[in-house]
C-alpha cells in the first residue's frame, strides 16, 4: 500500500488539506486526559480528545491552547524533579542501571554504549545477563508522539502513535505515551528489575531529591505528603509523569539542529545537503514516513508519522535476546520479532489486525540520528540494531529489492553482493522503499542531510 502521510491522518483528512497536530509542542496539542489529574484542571473544553489546533482550509473545533497534560509536561519543577529520577542510578535492582544508561544524552537520548551497539545493538538490564530484545529508542521528542490509536486509509485499519517500537504504551493509562512508557522500564525483570511499584516509590521517598516529590503531590495533585499516600497507583503515576515532562523539556526536546535553523532562515545549507533535502522529500520516499511539513512561524517538523512498517530488515543475529533463558524467550534462537503484532494480539479491539500488523514496528524520528559523542561513534539502526551506520542503512532501503539474497551467493557480503533475508518478509513496504535507483552520490547526500538533524547546532558569528 503505498501511502504519503501526515502524522496519522487519513487519507480523505489530507485530501481536503487538514493538517492536523495531535501532540504537545507549540502548534500541537493532545488527545486526552489522565485520571491521574487533579479536579481543579479539569474544564468541560478539556474533555474533547483527539481535536486538532494549527489546522488549515477547514473550520475545526479546537480546544484551549494549554491542555491539563501539556500543563503538567511544561511544569518546570515536575521537570527538574523528573530529571533527577531519569539520572538516578540508585532506583534499579541491583543498583547501578538509570535511563540514561539506554538513554544517553550524547547520543540523542539512545543508547550510548558503542560496544553494544557494534554487535547486537540491545542493551543489559540491571542484572547484566538479562536482556531485552530490542534496541533503546530515542526518548527525545517521544512526548510528541499520539496516544495509540487507528484511522482508516484506502479501505485498511492503519495504527498510529503510542511508544515503544511496537507502541504498546499507548498513553491511555497516564494521559502521555512517554509517560505510560516511562513505567515500564522499572517494572521489567530484563530492564531496572525492581519488584514492584512500592519498592520503587520507597527508593524515591528516601532519595536526595525527595523533596521534589513531595513538592509537586502538593503544589499539583493538592496532597500534603505524597510520600505518606497509601495510593501506590497515584505515586507510580506522578513519578512517570514527572520523567515524561523532563523528556518533554527544552534539555531533551530541543529543536536546535542546523536544519531547524535553516527552517527559520538563520543558516543556509551546503550544495550536498540541499540536494539530499530534495531527494528526502522526492526520490528517496523518505519523507514519506519520515514527514517534514512546515509552515513558517509553525510546528517544526517531527520526522516521523508515528505510524508502523516492516521494512524488512534481516535479523540481527548477534542479538543477546535469542540465547536469553527461556524463562523470558520461550522460542529462544527460533525466536522472530512480530513487532506491533503482538501488542495487537493481546488487545481484544485489535487483536483481529494482528496477522495484518505482523513484523511492522514504530517509525522513529530521524532527530538526532546522527548525533554522537565524536564522529567515529559507531551508533546502530533498526529495531534490533542490525545495521552499523546511516550509509549502511541508506544503501539498505536503496537496494534491498535489487541485490540477491544471501542464499544466492558463494561469497555473500552484504550491501555488496547481497542482503541477508527479512527476518519477517510477510507485509513488507515494497511501494516506498527496496529498489529506489539511487547512485552512490545521491545515498551519500541522503546522508549529509540526516546529519544536520542533530541537535545543539551552534549558529557561527559570520551567519
Amino acid at each position: 500500500m503505498k501511502r504519503s502521510r501526515h502524522l496519522c491522518l487519513s487519507r480523505s483528512d489530507r485530501n481536503r488539506k487538514v493538517r492536523c497536530r495531535s501532540v504537545f509542542y507549540p502548534g500541537y496539542t493532545f488527545l486526552r486526559l489522565p485520571e491521574l489529574l487533579s479536579p481543579h484542571m479539569m474544564t468541560a473544553g478539556l474533555l474533547l480528545a483527539l481535536i486538532c489546533t494549527n489546522c488549515r482550509e477547514q473550520p475545526v473545533a479546537k480546544i484551549a491552547e494549554s491542555s491539563a497534560m501539556e500543563t503538567l509536561l511544561n511544569n518546570e519543577d515536575l521537570q527538574v524533579f523528573g530529571e533527577k529520577l531519569f539520572f538516578d542510578t540508585n532506583l534499579s535492582s541491583p543498583e547501578g542501571q538509570s535511563c540514561a544508561a539506554c538513554h544517553g544524552p550524547e547520543v540523542g537520548w539512545t543508547g550510548p554504549d558503542e560496544t553494544v551497539n557494534k554487535t547486537g545493538g540491545v542493551y543489559p538490564g540491571a542484572l547484566h545477563e538479562r536482556y531485552g530484545n530490542r534496541k533503546p529508542n530515542s526518548s527525545a521528542y517521544a512526548t510528541l508522539s499520539p496516544v495509540f490509536h487507528s484511522f482508516i486509509e484506502e479501505g485498511k485499519i492503519v495504527f498510529c502513535g503510542g511508544n515503544f517500537w511496537d507502541g504498546r504504551a499507548t498513553g491511555s493509562l497516564l494521559g502521555n505515551p512517554a509517560a505510560d512508557q516511562a513505567q515500564g522500564p522499572f517494572l521489567n525483570p530484563v530492564e531496572q528489575n525492581i519488584d514492584n511499584a512500592k519498592n520503587l516509590v520507597d527508593k524515591v521517598c528516601r532519595s536526595e531529591y525527595s523533596s521534589m516529590f513531595i513538592k509537586a503531590g502538593k503544589d499539583i495533585w493538592k496532597i500534603p505528603d505524597i510520600s505518606k499516600s497509601e495510593n501506590t497507583n497515584l505515586q507510580f503515576g506522578i513519578i512517570a509523569i514527572a520523567i515524561a515532562a523532563f523528556e518533554h523539556s527544552g534539555m531533551v526536546n530541543q529543536f536546535s539542529s542546523k536544519y531547524d535553523f535553516y527552517l527559520k532562515g538563520k543558516v543556509k545549507l551546503t550544495a550536498t545537503e540541499e540536494q539530499g533535502l530534495e531527494l528526502f522529500r522526492g526520490k528517496a520516499k523518505c519523507s514519506n514516513c519520515h514527514v517534514m511539513e512546515y509552515v513558517p512561524g509553525g510546528a517544526l517538523p517531527l520526522f516521523t508519522d508515528f505510524t508502523f512498517d516492516n521494512l524488512g530488515i534481516p535479523g540481527n543475529p548477534q542479538n543477546p535476546w535469542y540465547a536469553m533463558d527461556t524463562t523470558f524467550n520461550k522460542k529462544g534462537e527460533n525466536w522472530t520479532d512480530p513487532g506491533l503484532a503482538e501488542f495487537l494480539e493481546q488487545t481484544p479491539q485489535y487483536a483481529m489486525y494482528a496477522e495484518e500488523n505482523y513484523g511492522k514496528h514504530q517509525v522513529p524520528t530521524l532527530r538526532n540520528v546522527d548525533k554522537r559523542p565524536s564522529p567515529d561513534f559507531v551508533k546502530c539502526y533498526g529495531h534490533n540494531g542490525y545495521f552499523k551506520s546511516l550509509e549502511e542503512i541508506v544503501h539498505f532501503y536503496n537496494t534491498r529489492d535489487v541485490l540477491p539474497s544471501d542464499k544466492e551467493v558463494s561469497d555473500p557480503k552484504p550491501g555488496v553482493n547481497c542482503w541477508p533475508e527479512p527476518e519477517v518478509a510477510q507485509n513488507m513496504n515494497t511501494a516506498e522503499l527496496g529498489n529506489l535507483g539511487l547512485t552512490a552520490e545521491e545515498e551519500s547526500a541522503i546522508v549529509e542531510f540526516m546529519k544536520i538533524l542533530s541537535d545543539g547546532y551552534t549558529l557561527q558569528s559570520n551567519q
